[in-house]
């Protein structure tokens, strides 16, 4: 294998794991746990 051909693989499967991590974060059922997430610096103990 040739370097040209590793640098293609590795930037498809980089591609990949961001199209996944992206689809995650837009998930709707993701949505009440992301907005707790962001609420829990403004609670109080």
């Amino acid at each position: 294998m040739d370097m040209i051909l590793v640098r293609s693989i590795f930037t498809l499967v980089c591609l990949c794991v961001f199209v996944g991590i992206v689809a995650w974060a837009f998930k709707r059922g993701n949505k009440a746990q992301f907005e707790e997430a962001g609420r829990l610096p403004l609670s109080e103990d």
